[in-house]
């Protein structure tokens, strides 16, 4: 699979959202708070939550874009989906772990940048996404993955992680 059609997809959805739409948000509002306004080692607490956040978002966004590559035979792009439903790693926990692993950045870009406007577009994305999620990613799913998918989608929760993974031959 060429690295070509993963960089486009990844620059063009998670980089947006992730680098372009928060430094605009950071240019045209308040700008930069970092440390919150703490004063003294407190002013450290916001900038490690911040790193913290976004270092486990980009390995978990890492982790599911390699899985739809080697299984799914796709990107994370609508306009190059996988071929295969991908049911591994964090896909056994949770339907979408990659909207997980941006809300990590963007929260922890939040945290890092201390913007409360940063924040607030973390739970945009996040509802953004839900609708998406219910208007037209669902619905294509089950028509491309059929029994697989409702099997899968009946099983897993959308966006709040099970505490145990699924094993599809064991509760289809």
């Amino acid at each position: 699979m060429s690295r070509w059609r993963h960089a486009r997809a990844i620059a063009l959805l998670p980089g947006t959202v992730t680098l372009v739409l928060p430094a605009v948000v950071l240019v045209a509002g308040e700008g930069p708070n970092v440390g919150w306004g703490l004063d003294g080692p407190a002013a450290a607490l916001p900038l490690l939550l911040g790193v913290a956040s976004m270092t486990t978002g980009f390995a978990l966004w890492e982790w599911t874009v390699l899985l739809f590559a080697r299984i799914g035979q796709g990107t994370l792009a609508a306009w190059d989906p996988t071929r295969h439903l991908v049911v591994a790693g964090p896909y056994r926990y949770v339907r979408n772990p990659m909207i997980t692993s941006v809300f990590f950045v963007l929260l922890g870009e939040a945290a890092l940048f201390g913007s409360l406007a940063l924040v607030v577009w973390s739970v945009v994305f996040l509802a953004i996404n839900y609708v998406y999620f219910l208007a037209y990613e669902e619905r294509g799913l089950e028509r491309r993955f059929g029994a697989e998918y409702l099997s899968y989608k009946r099983n897993m929760p959308r966006l709040i992680p099970r505490r145990t993974p699924w094993t599809p031959s064991l509760t289809s």
